[in-house]
């Protein structure tokens, strides 16, 4: 008994081996598709970036320890810091080391020195 393959098979078994490599490619360079390792990066990122975010505001409550018009001082000696040299001025203030901490953190810092760019303070 003689089995056929119809003349169509071929090309079709070369149309989605093709296929599959461009939707590969495709994929993996626009990130719609990402690696493993790629996908836990990504992951540890946004778990620290939730970290920062929860974290800033203490930075922000050890500021506000302080007198209103200390308070005031404060923020007009930060405003005239550089803007990239806040994030230090937080730290050498001792508001970015978060309680039960000997360290401060620079991402806290640097988050909190934005909070408090747009605090106000009557």
């Amino acid at each position: 008994m003689s089995m056929t393959i119809p003349q169509w098979v071929k090309p079709a078994i070369w149309g989605g081996i093709i296929g599959a490599v461009l939707i590969t490619i495709v994929g993996f360079s626009t990130d719609t598709v990402v690696s493993g390792s790629t996908a836990q990066e990504m992951a540890d990122n946004s778990a620290k970036q939730s970290a920062i975010s929860a974290m800033a505001p203490i930075c922000v409550a050890q500021f506000k320890t302080m007198t209103p018009n200390n308070q005031l001082e404060q923020l007009a000696a930060l405003r005239d810091e550089s803007s990239y040299k806040r994030d230090d001025f937080v730290i050498a203030k001792g508001w970015a080391t978060m309680p039960g901490n000997a360290e401060p953190t620079d991402e806290i810092a640097a988050a909190c020195a934005g909070l408090l760019m747009d605090l106000k303070v009557n």
